[in-house]
């Protein structure tokens, strides 16, 4: 690995995912192929957050069986945060860019995976967002704001940009938020003149379709990558915790903008994954965040990867 400022500034955090990682390579955790599609998940690191960015606003009624499963406190919960990575000997495409240097100290890992995977900066040829939350869109400037993926298309929903491109969203978004409008106004700015719009249900690129998955974000999209009769399904924040999620798929959640949109994007898309028994990647799942959704005593649960 390339010695960089930032593999010595995450050192302590890379180390830590290794070891969580029981001795797998640090940044790469899952992979799969589909026809001649790899697909890899990369760790940009982890977030900490506490309980309530999650659980605030939820009824003690209906948090009590979620925290009792799963052990939470009042404390802090730290969620992955899984970039994919597909490559297919024309085009090597990144969902979501990761945080970069500005948002926390335990995230902004993403170029020293991708040099761990030996993909440089500069061949990566497309962007694609599934939404503009910082730890999504905030790693395409690097340490001096400058564009870290020179030769890369970008590429987002029309309704998503919109919404983050508007003058007004930074007073008509919550309060806690406003940041998020900011960063996310400041970084499309840099990017204006090379970005690529779509709608639900476009082929963005060959084998990958977009789908509307709104709520997190009022334009958040998936992705459905296809090849003949495998398919996968990036998933992005629409799905975006292995606990409350599955467990209670149709509870309204604090980490989402529009609340009753998110939930019922996620019942319609929860029964349609374990119905079809999809192969999913979650940006913020589990051990790299490639598993499926089962169904479990009346909602689902996550089956990682290799379970």
């Amino acid at each position: 690995m390339t010695l960089t400022r930032r593999t010595l500034l995450k050192g302590a955090v890379a180390g830590t995912a290794l070891a969580g990682l029981g001795g797998r390579m640090a940044f790469a955790s899952d992979s799969a192929s589909l026809g001649n599609m790899k697909i890899t998940t990369l760790s940009d690191g982890n977030l900490v957050l506490p309980v309530d960015f999650t659980f605030g606003g939820v009824a003690e009624v209906d948090r009590a069986p979620i925290f009792k499963e799963f052990g939470f406190g009042d404390g802090m919960l730290e969620p992955e945060c899984n970039v994919t990575l597909l490559q297919d000997g024309e085009r090597t495409v990144l969902f979501d860019a990761g945080s970069g240097p500005a948002f926390m100290d335990s995230v902004g890992l993403l170029p020293d995976a991708l040099d761990e995977m030996g993909v440089a900066l500069d061949d990566i040829t497309h962007v694609v967002f599934t939404h503009a939350h910082p730890d999504h869109l905030w790693g395409i400037l690097d340490d001096f704001d400058d564009p870290l993926f020179p030769e890369a298309t970008y590429m987002m929903g029309r309704k998503e940009w919109d919404y983050w491109w508007d003058p007004a969203t930074v007073d008509t978004i919550e309060q806690s938020r406003a940041t998020m409008a900011v960063g996310a106004k400041r970084r499309m700015e840099v990017i204006e003149d090379n970005i690529a719009f779509f709608d639900d249900g476009e082929e963005i690129l060959p084998g990958i379709a977009a789908r509307a998955t709104y709520g997190h974000t009022p334009g958040h999209m998936a992705f459905e990558v296809r090849s003949g009769s495998e398919s996968l399904m990036v998933l992005g924040d629409c799905v975006g915790n292995h606990h409350a999620a599955f467990m209670a798929p149709g509870l309204g959640l604090g980490s989402d903008q529009d609340r009753d949109t998110a939930a019922q994007t996620r019942l319609g898309l929860m029964d349609q994954l374990a119905t079809e028994k999809t192969r999913i990647i979650g940006y913020h799942l589990p051990g790299g965040g490639m598993g499926r959704v089962e169904r479990a005593e009346g909602a689902y649960r996550f089956v990682p990867e290799g379970a």
